[in-house]
């Protein structure tokens, strides 16, 4: 048997860097290198997209984002290679946002 994919997510115009999965809401996150975050439902339909938050000095470095993760209640934090934490709430509201000089992995 050959396996075969559930859904073909699309919206991203660069490699994707970074991807959660959420079963328990059923949603797919991800990000791409020059790009925002896309929230896709699991069969693949795009339902939102993430942006950085407009008040940073330099928005365009808030475009990079390098690890994410989603919790079952709703969450979604995304770490971007400039320090930058940003949680979101799935409806694609910023909630909250803070910077770190630490090196995170």
């Amino acid at each position: 048997d050959f396996a075969t994919p559930r859904a073909v997510l699309t919206g991203h115009d660069y490699e994707i860097t970074c991807a959660a999965i959420c079963a328990e809401l059923g949603l797919v996150i991800s990000g791409s290198k020059e790009g925002p975050c896309l929230i896709h439902s699991m069969n693949g339909d795009l339902l939102r997209t993430l942006e950085g938050p407009e008040k940073l000095q330099a928005p365009e470095s808030c475009l990079r984002p390098k690890l994410i993760q989603a919790s079952r209640e709703g969450h979604c934090v995304i770490y971007y290679e400039n320090g930058l934490f940003c949680v979101f709430s799935v409806n694609g509201r910023l909630q909250a946002t803070m910077e770190t000089d630490d090196k995170i992995r």
